[in-house]
């Protein structure tokens, strides 16, 4: 049986928006469809309490990028909760050096006021170059980054700089795992989604053509549909 609540996970300058198209697919397979906010801590740890302590029963919890760390932060915390697993355009691991400095750097600008949310020229990192001048995706990317704004984005950051490697929770995981990636994500690369279905007993691993970091938002139908067989599954 799927489980009690559905928790969807936004990542870093995303909101309830990314899941939009998602809802409608998945909403009659679950008594709950919880979009936890993930700017209200600077902690990770915080976070994945938090989704805990508005949710009851058993969880399946998706994570997109951000909100990846997050669900795995929740399987840390309360694993006889969490009845199955998605990992979307994601990794278990910490940030590299270069990556926490580039964290940082962007922590510091906008605390000198410096914020600019996601800017045309941030487009090409995010979505497929297929999709750079298509407002459907292009415009809830915009809109939700002004949304989060300027604190929400630094605690986002900061909880993202807090998180632990989570490699080593990976073959203990037995609950059904989706594992999606767009294949040509530049931020989480192909291989970090293949190292960490190859870690987890079962998991099925979803590449998903012509996509870039964002298939709930680039490829709407391929992603709620494969996560509707994984709800099910």
């Amino acid at each position: 049986m799927p489980a009690e609540t559905l928790a969807l996970i936004p990542g870093l300058l995303n909101d309830a928006e990314l899941w939009a198209k998602q809802i409608p697919m998945l909403d009659d397979l679950v008594d709950r469809i919880v979009i936890p906010d993930t700017t209200a801590h600077e902690d990770i740890r915080d976070i994945a309490a938090q989704v805990l302590a508005e949710t009851d029963g058993s969880l399946a919890v998706a994570g997109l990028s951000m909100g990846g760390y997050v669900a795995l932060e929740v399987l840390r915390q309360a694993p006889e909760r969490v009845e199955r697993l998605a990992l979307i355009d994601t990794s278990a691991r910490q940030d590299s050096d270069d990556q926490r400095r580039r964290r940082t750097g962007l922590i510091e600008l906008a605390d000198k006021g410096r914020f600019k949310g996601v800017t045309p020229r941030l487009l090409p990192m995010l979505v497929h170059r297929s999709r750079l001048e298509d407002e459907t995706v292009t415009r809830p990317i915009f809109d939700m980054a002004a949304r989060i704004g300027k604190d929400g984005f630094i605690r986002q950051q900061k909880a993202i700089l807090s998180r632990d490697d989570s490699r080593g929770l990976l073959a203990d995981v037995t609950v059904p795992t989706l594992v999606m990636c767009g294949r040509d994500d530049q931020l989480t690369p192909v291989e970090l989604s293949e190292e960490m279905a190859a870690a987890i007993s079962g998991a099925e691993l979803r590449i998903i053509e012509e996509c870039g970091h964002l298939p709930a938002l680039e490829k709407p139908q391929e992603c709620g549909a494969a996560m509707r067989v994984w709800l099910q599954g």
